[in-house]
């Protein structure tokens, strides 16, 4: 395979000596490698100023992020064997941690495919790429998932938002054998349904397992309010832990639908309660009502997708939280998480610090949360760590 040259400036490779893979358009020396000259998608080998090879990328020249390294050699292009290599690799790591093959197989950057998700549901598994150099290759990631996985289906789940700034189409579509409207999975020995076809990003949300894990340990018996709940995970598990009752919020009655068949699959039914609207404006009411819960949770989208987007957003955060402070009974538990990487950690503890503080009380973080194993973090690459927890105990002041 003849690879053009991606030039790079001086002392432009710094970071991807470091071990990062991503390169950014103003670091290309337009002069010796026009970024014009090369087609969206595109592999080429990236050459640092004097000359040396850095290795295999692909490459797109519209895009902030012009290129991501695949390898530091030249001789494994992007094909169906380094693709069928990489999701062996890949799979090993998921299939030493979880005993039911339900996870995230793919991570993008992490597990060395950038721009490609994959979430497994036994057999389905949900296919995300984003990026112009994992598209020119989809037919090569079908192959490769019938070389070592045989599936009984594929979807194609190409309808994020980075699509459009790859200069991508959107659209779903089920590529291999038949998908039902809920797929089964398993988390945390919890049977769980998801819209794979319909939901969020790949209809599930694998990377909070290990939290909803320690979550199910401290809700038996208990009342439980699950804000922004989508389809049930934290809440149907706390009903398969033997809560008392359990709220799901969402502002999506086709999630609430889903989450109260998640419900009903676990025996919970009856302690099963869906409110359907915004969640501020039902915590608003809530504590007005003088409700009381004994563990929320918290666990809302981005608010901050982008660094212009931090101030609001951590307004945002304060206010939930400040809300679900009001809404446990004494002595109850908190579960805060964010997954906007733009949110430091220390940060979200300033945020719960200063609202408990507010409410006159006095805040005890017992635990920490991460994103699960099937969400490795790469070392160079802080953005692959974005998932943060806290548990914690919110007391009267003393």
């Amino acid at each position: 395979m003849t690879l053009k040259p991606l030039v790079l400036q001086a002392n432009a490779d710094r970071r991807l000596r470091a071990g990062h893979l991503w390169i950014y358009s103003n670091e290309v020396d337009n002069g010796r490698s026009p970024l014009k000259s090369f087609e969206p998608g595109e592999q080429v080998e990236v050459i640092n100023a004097r000359g040396k090879s850095l290795g295999l990328a692909y490459v797109n020249p519209n895009t902030l992020i012009c290129g991501r390294l695949i390898g530091r050699s030249t001789e494994h292009p992007l094909d169906r064997s380094l693709l069928v290599h990489r999701l062996k690799v890949a799979a090993s790591l998921r299939d030493a941690h979880f005993d039911q093959p339900c996870y995230r197989l793919v991570y993008g950057d992490s597990d060395g495919l950038p721009g490609l998700v994959i979430d497994r549901f036994y057999d389905t598994f949900v296919v995300q790429i984003a990026t112009a150099g994992m598209d020119r290759v989809q037919p090569l990631v079908i192959e490769a998932l019938n070389k070592v996985f045989k599936p009984a289906a594929i979807v194609l789940r190409n309808d994020g938002k980075m699509r459009a700034v790859e200069g991508l189409e959107t659209y779903v579509e089920v590529v291999q054998g038949e998908v039902p409207e809920l797929t089964r999975l398993t988390e945390n020995g919890v049977e769980l349904l998801a819209p794979v076809l319909t939901g969020q990003k790949t209809g599930w949300f694998y990377d909070h397992r290990e939290n909803r894990a320690r979550m199910q340990r401290m809700v038996k018996g208990k009342r439980v309010l699950d804000l922004f709940s989508y389809v049930g995970g934290w809440g149907a598990q706390a009903l398969a832990a033997g809560a008392e009752e359990v709220s799901c919020v969402d502002a999506s009655a086709g999630a609430l639908e889903v989450a109260a068949e998640n419900a009903r699959l676990n025996d919970g039914a009856s302690r099963f309660r869906a409110l359907q609207g915004d969640a501020f404006d039902l915590c608003k009411a809530m504590v007005a009502e003088r409700e009381r819960y004994d563990v929320v949770i918290v666990d809302p989208p981005a608010f901050i997708q982008k660094r212009k987007d931090i101030r609001n957003g951590e307004r945002a955060y304060g206010r939930i939280n400040n809300f679900a402070m009001r809404l446990l009974a004494r002595d109850g538990v908190l579960i805060s998480a964010s997954c906007s990487m733009h949110l430091q950690r220390d940060r979200l503890v300033d945020l719960l610090r200063a609202n408990s503080r507010e409410l006159d009380r006095s805040a005890q973080i017992f635990a920490q949360g991460y994103q699960g194993a099937d969400h490795p973090i790469h070392p160079a690459i802080p953005e692959t760590e974005y998932l943060k927890a806290y548990f914690l105990r919110v007391l009267p002041a003393s």
